[in-house]
């Protein structure tokens, strides 16, 4: 799986240029705040749908322009794929082989992608919200089940919340039943899925920990024990958590129990790794765990995802540097650094410099 080529119009910085991808390993280099980073992140936007540097997609559009558009032409397992978007202040129109897609499910499943930066450290540092969305974007890449429940999932809890703030008790205390009945339907698919999402993860994580530090720490992932069994029994567990504390919520104006509250516990070496992790650790351990989602997509799919490495290669010590080239090994990568780094000699490397918003050639 990999992208051929991408084409950018008044993207970010971009007036209008064109990338052509190899296979392998790609490298977009050149000095800070020419473009990079934006390449980087319209690859990752037409293969999920979401950037991963912001949730304004207003913010897209270069400045003076009132529109963007952006494409790329994919090699996947079902053959050759095309994606673009046209985005707007008011919104965006995604397409398919030139087909209109309304719903983001749709997108999904088309070409894989995993992301990193030096902002994924909040993976390891910031609260539960980092962690849930690292877990929506990935699970919903592999499953469309997944990314549908959540949607749903979502919107009820919205107007559950809503109805928590009336004041008119009697209807809240007979209306809430309905809300949870739908609600927990939903949550105990997003709930089994992260379950057997995290059960393939942490093995694989907890390998590449060991990889990049060559034995000497340990990486465990592990979910909140609260959410186990089937769907079935998830549902109705939820159902009873949420009748149990109507009052509760009534008070506080909001839905305290659910998938909506998850969080994973990380641990480096037996110690909470938000708490007690350096800086270097911290990305270390937020690396491991990027690494091995790329093999979930593998193991799932029977082929890569395609790798985005921004500005990774300048937070490493040079052993790292060459141990994480190394497991670039048979999929594509798009690293974007300020120059070619030494560890990337003796590869065979598209090189790409990037200046100004525009391909320097």
């Amino acid at each position: 799986m990999y992208i051929k080529n991408l084409v950018l119009k008044n993207f970010r910085n971009y007036g209008g240029e064109k990338f052509e991808f190899s296979p392998g390993l790609n490298v977009l280099f050149g000095k800070n705040a020419q473009g990079k980073t934006n390449c980087a992140e319209a690859v990752f936007y037409l293969c999920t749908g979401t950037s991963p540097r912001t949730r304004r997609e207003k913010q897209l559009v270069k400045s003076g322009e009132t529109a963007a558009d952006i494409s790329c032409v994919c090699e996947g397992r079902y053959g050759e794929v095309e994606i673009s978007a046209h985005i707007t202040d008011g919104g965006r129109e995604v397409k398919v082989n030139g087909n209109k897609i309304t719903r983001n499910a749709d997108l999904m499943g088309n070409i894989f992608a995993v992301f990193f930066s030096p902002q994924e450290l909040r993976l390891i540092q910031d609260g539960p919200d980092e962690r849930r969305r690292f877990l929506n974007v990935s699970i919903s890449q592999l499953s469309r089940p997944y990314f549908v429940a959540l949607s749903r999932y979502n919107k009820i809890l919205e107007q559950r919340n809503n109805l928590l703030k009336n004041r008119d008790l009697d209807l809240v205390f007979e209306t809430l039943p309905v809300w949870d009945a739908q609600l927990c339907k939903y949550a105990a698919v997003v709930a089994q899925k992260r379950a057997e999402y995290i059960s393939k993860l942490s093995p694989l994580a907890a390998e590449a920990h060991a990889y990049l530090t060559d034995g000497a720490e340990e990486l465990i992932i592990s979910p909140e024990k609260r959410y186990k069994g089937s769907e079935e029994e998830l549902e109705k567990r939820l159902f009873d958590e949420l009748s149990n504390n109507y009052d509760r919520d009534i008070r506080l104006g909001y839905t305290v129990s659910g998938p909506h509250r998850d969080d994973l516990d990380i641990t480096i070496n037996g110690a909470d790794a938000k708490n007690f992790a350096s800086q270097g650790q911290t990305r270390t351990a937020a690396l491991a765990i990027k690494l091995a989602e790329v093999n979930v997509f593998k193991d799932a799919c029977g082929e890569y995802p395609v790798l985005i490495l921004d500005d990774v290669m300048s937070e490493l010590d040079l052993p790292r540097r060459k141990k994480l080239v190394g497991r670039t090994d048979g999929l594509q990568t798009i690293i974007t650094c300020t120059h070619a780094e030494r560890v990337l000699y003796g590869r065979n490397v598209n090189k790409i410099m990037i200046e100004g918003g525009a391909i320097k050639r």
